[in-house]
């Protein structure tokens, strides 16, 4: 099948080098459905924490999540600002990330093309999702929803990102003070688009064996429940903001009114 290449779009496939099963199982759904792709290699958090650790905000990170950092986690963040960084020195209007454990749905180069001939409607655009709680549908694009998220949104297995959004985000993401995705859920801070398009065309399995958390979350040590009231303030907040910023951009309204 010749790669299918679509204008104004770079699709990079976040993979770390030393795991080489997850590359090779991206590459074969990839060569499926017959995208074009680059890789892009992935910061290892392990193997250079040392250096990386600069770039985190420790005191801030360890408030903002309720546990100890994860190397991969930091690694992982920084992957996806390189991945950004490639996008705009290539000079690509639009960058489709890809990590390695996304599954496609028969219907994601469709709704990766419609998403395309809407870029206009999204600043960033969700192709699948960890937490996509309490929608709120904008507008239809033809058979899908796309939805803002009162809610936390989580989750960067498969996003689409415009050139303008990455030239205006990537000055504001350091120091690292929380896991990426839910840096970009703040987007009453960052004052951008972030929606879903749903239902989502992919979905990501990792076999519950993450490089990040490990297997079955076995590297995440939560602190205990009164340790962590300090980020249930932070939460409430963060919803509290989310409202906010919905209310006065109007989104919440167009949400709440395809509900009634």
């Amino acid at each position: 099948m010749t790669p299918l290449f679509l204008p104004g779009l770079k699709v990079l496939l976040i993979n770390l080098e030393r795991s080489a099963p997850r590359r090779q199982a991206m590459e074969a759904r990839l060569r499926e459905i017959g995208l074009a792709y680059e890789i892009q290699p992935a910061i290892d958090g392990a193997a250079h924490f040392a250096d990386i650790i600069r770039e985190v905000d420790q005191q801030a990170f360890v408030r903002n999540v309720g546990r100890p950092l994860l190397p991969g986690e930091i690694g992982c963040y920084l992957s996806h600002l390189a991945a950004w960084h490639r996008a705009l020195d290539s000079g690509a209007e639009v960058l489709l990330v890809l990590e390695d454990d996304v599954v496609f749905h028969p219907d994601f180069v469709d709704a990766l093309k419609l998403a395309l001939a809407h870029q206009d409607d999204w600043d960033l655009l969700k192709l699948n999702k960890i937490r996509a709680k309490q929608p709120l549908r904008q507008k239809a694009l033809g058979p899908y929803a796309l939805n803002a998220y009162v809610g936390p949104a989580t989750g960067l297995g498969a996003y689409l990102i415009r050139r303008g959004t990455i030239a205006k985000l990537l000055p504001v993401m350091k120091p690292i003070t929380r896991p990426i995705d839910h840096e970009l859920d703040r987007i009453h801070v960052h004052d951008f688009r972030h929606f879903g398009l749903e239902p989502f065309p992919s979905h990501v399995d990792d076999g519950n064996i993450s490089t990040i958390t490990g297997s079955a979350f076995s590297a995440v040590r939560k602190f205990r429940w009164y340790q962590r009231l300090p980020l249930y303030g932070l939460r409430l907040s963060n919803l509290c903001g989310k409202i906010l910023y919905l209310h006065e951009t109007r989104r919440l309204y167009s949400g709440l009114r395809r509900k009634e």
